[in-house]
């Protein structure tokens, strides 16, 4: 059991029988009320967004969850599937429960969060910052540096990505997976 106290950013917990993530918290003080805790809760089962506030020192029910890297190996009807790094199992995830899957490349690493009560897959988290070569783009137009001008470029997972004027095709880049941003150039 814990409390109020005890809530962190990135926690899970169990609220009216779904599982949410705590993106952000805070407390209210109030010279003459009892102080609240609000936290602004994203669904981890579910795809919902909501606050909830609780007077300070209320419990609240943590889940247990376990973070275990597997490697991603192909997409079919039943949904992306990923082999477990040490038991070589496999399980299939739908796309909904994956972070990013528009930068998943076979064979990379991605992060699987389980529950511990009940051994089922939550979601899946690719690491921060992942390379990916560039398979198309326009040529850069020369003398076109004045501003931060960006051209869209296909990666080989097939997402587009906007890059600065002087990457080309071929080369590897740096993107990170949260935002979807070019990150710097990769050399070989």
């Amino acid at each position: 059991m814990a409390n109020t106290a005890d809530i962190s950013r990135g926690m899970i917990l169990k609220l009216d029988g779904s599982l949410y993530s705590v993106v952000e918290f805070g407390e209210n003080k109030t010279a003459r009320a009892a102080a609240k805790v609000w936290a602004k809760l994203k669904g981890v089962d579910n795809a919902r967004t909501i606050e909830k506030t609780w007077n300070s020192g209320e419990t609240v029910y943590p889940v247990r969850v376990e973070k275990k890297a597997y490697q991603y190996l192909y997409k079919d009807e039943s949904g992306y599937n990923f082999m477990d790094n040490e038991t070589f199992e496999q399980i299939a995830l739908a796309e909904t429960m994956i972070d990013a899957p528009q930068f998943l490349k076979d064979g990379g690493e991605v992060f699987v969060y389980i529950n511990t009560e009940t051994d089922q897959p939550i979601g899946a988290e690719l690491p921060e910052k992942i390379t990916l070569h560039i398979t198309y783009c326009e040529p850069g137009v020369r003398g076109d540096t004045a501003t931060r001008a960006l051209k869209q470029a296909t990666v080989e997972t097939g997402a587009t990505v906007n890059v600065p004027l002087f990457v080309n095709e071929g080369e590897l880049i740096r993107i990170n997976t949260k935002s979807g941003d070019y990150v710097e150039r990769v050399k070989e």
